[in-house]
């Protein structure tokens, strides 16, 4: 019910479904009636001017109910199609506003089933429900009240049969319904599989784990299949019955019309006989509608309780309501952080640190010393956990998400570039840069030469996550992205892994040359990417234990020493 509202918008295409829908049916209710007619009172009465004329007016019926038909699917398309996309857009932006945390527990492959199979299987019982619903209903009213106005005799017929079709349909409906769930759930696995393997392609060749990764997809396609077939299985099991039933029904009308034929009845004729026959195939066909409604329904209730967890979930991060004109000086005061999730495992201890305006700043530690999580923070993808994150003195928790973000530009550790031209992923945060603007941001990011060596050049194809570009020139795509942003903040997270030295060297020297003012902070692992930085805070296991220019460090901070000195081979620094 909770998703109705997303029919308000198209409730005349949704009102005009039945009722043009009722006007076939009704047409179809009449033409038994009509052809009785044309055998008792034309062929028997040997009237060929009421044969000529019924058969006229069967003919006009069946343009009307064929145009009705035709107006009822178009109208239900509309709804239908309309809702879903309402609904999908709905989904989706709210995903996009969801933590990572949020993200990581629904996991990929269940968001792209939710978003694709889930509102599929949801605007298809739209579509039955303003369609099948009011036919099958009026098909199974209708035909029991024609049927018995041919001979109450036929009511016979009608009393065993009915019941033991209804009975049989909700045995077995009830007892699919609750793998439909279960179905969903396994598609849910077959879509993390094939997401994992098609993104982490070049691992698994890499490792030689094809035939492992095939036969982990297989099994996972084997339970789908299985449960599949116990849904169709059971399923199946109707169609034979309510076949049975129906010829069994058919057989009894013959019989008894037959009989009161032969009794010479004065209200039973072969017309009516014919006429009972296509009423107790329409009453008992719109049985076998209403199995298939409850199938839509089962499997729709348990989509839209998968779509409804979506849009019930609230953000975790709530944007607040200042906007900012930029960002300067940033402040850790008494920060500790930790996962949700993880309460007991605190990522940052009691952190004070202050970042000046226009700073080029480090932030040095070993791998899951908490340095990412720490530019987690300003980012303000997770909240800190206790103590205050200020913006030029203000709470981060007071400024507008939006306002925030759009003065930080962020070079992820893992690089993500996107299927299109080059200028397209270049303009990713500044879609009105101009092409002597992305020029300059590529030579500051060392990635000119190579788009300029592109058949195409800032027009070239970048296959999607940049499969056609190496390690390097993603990195410095990346890069080059960030900066035409034009951000007061730039943050380079370990993205500089890629390069050699001398290519990293030539890259920060033209980045501080022409971007004076920015602050820029970098976090990194090896003391060669960042030695001539302004400051360099060190982190270990969460403590800031050490705050510093390069030199300074080496004389005050042992943890700084241990680190340098790891990393340098004969006076010569190598990459940790």
């Amino acid at each position: 019910m909770k998703l109705v509202k997303y029919l308000k918008p198209y409730w005349f295409f949704a009102v005009m479904t039945p009722l043009t829908m009722i006007g076939e049916v009704l047409i179809d209710l009449i033409l038994p009636t009509l052809m009785s007619k044309i055998v008792d009172e034309g062929v028997l009465g040997h009237n060929f001017e009421l044969i000529l004329r019924t058969g006229l007016m069967m003919l006009g019926c069946a343009v009307i109910g064929g145009i009705c038909g035709v107006g009822s699917s178009a109208f239900s398309g509309a709804t239908s199609h309309s809702f879903s996309r309402d609904l999908r857009n709905d989904a989706f932006s709210k995903v996009m506003d969801l933590s990572f945390q949020q993200t990581d527990k629904f996991t990929t492959g269940s968001l792209v089933t939710r978003m694709t199979t889930d509102i599929n299987l949801i605007q298809q019982f739209v579509d039955l429900v303003l369609r099948i619903f009011v036919r099958s209903f009026m098909m199974f009213a209708g035909g029991i009240i024609m049927m018995l106005r041919l001979n109450i005799d036929f009511g016979i017929v009608l009393v065993i049969a009915l019941p033991i079709e209804l009975i049989a349909m909700f045995i077995i409906v009830g007892k699919a319904s609750p793998l439909f769930k279960t179905l969903q759930k396994k598609l849910d696995k077959v879509n993390s599989v094939v997401q994992e393997n098609v993104s982490g392609a070049r691992v698994v060749k890499a490792y030689v784990r094809e035939d492992f990764e095939t036969k982990r997809f297989s099994k996972a396609n084997d339970d789908l299949t299985q449960t599949a077939l116990k849904v169709q299985k059971t399923m199946a099991i109707l169609g034979p019955i309510l076949t049975i039933v129906l010829n069994i029904s058919v057989v009894a009308i013959i019989f008894i019309g037959g009989e009161k034929i032969q009794a010479q009845a004065s209200d039973m004729k072969i017309g009516s006989i014919m006429a009972a026959i296509t009423y107790i195939t329409q009453i008992l066909h719109s049985i076998t509608m209403v199995s298939m409604m409850f199938q839509s329904i089962t499997r729709a209730k348990a989509s839209a309780e998968r779509i409804n967890e979506i849009l019930e979930t609230e953000p975790e991060i709530i944007s607040g309501k200042d906007k900012i004109d930029s960002i300067g000086e940033i402040e850790f005061e008494n920060v500790d952080f930790y996962y949700p999730g993880f309460e007991g495992k605190t990522v940052i201890n009691n952190l004070n640190l202050k970042i000046k305006k226009g700073e080029n700043i480090a932030i040095l530690g070993s791998t899951g010393s908490g340095k990412t999580s720490l530019i987690n923070l300003i980012a303000r993808f997770y909240d800190v956990s206790s103590g205050t994150l200020k913006i030029d003195g203000k709470d981060i928790r007071e400024i507008d998400l939006n306002s925030l973000r759009d003065k930080i530009s962020i070079v992820m550790q893992k690089t993500e570039l996107f299927s299109g031209t080059v200028s397209s992923n270049l303009r990713w945060g500044n879609e009105e840069a101009s092409e002597d603007e992305m020029k300059k941001a590529a030579e500051i990011a060392e990635a000119f030469e190579f788009i300029d060596n592109m058949p195409d050049k800032f027009e070239g194809y970048v296959a999607e996550k940049g499969a056609s570009l190496s390690g390097g020139q993603k990195q410095r795509m990346s890069i080059a992205r960030s900066i035409l942003k034009k951000p007061d903040v730039l943050i380079f997270d370990d993205s500089t892994s890629a390069l050699d030295l001398s290519t990293e060297a030539r890259l920060r020297r033209k980045l501080f040359e022409s971007m004076k003012g920015t602050t820029v902070i970098t976090i990194a692992q090896r003391i060669a990417s960042i030695k001539n930085c302004d400051r360099i805070a060190v982190i270990d296991d969460g403590n800031l234990v050490a705050i510093g220019t390069h030199d300074e460090l080496l004389e005050t901070s042992e943890v700084y020493r241990d680190i340098y000195e790891s990393q340098t081979k004969k006076g010569d620094v190598v990459n940790a």
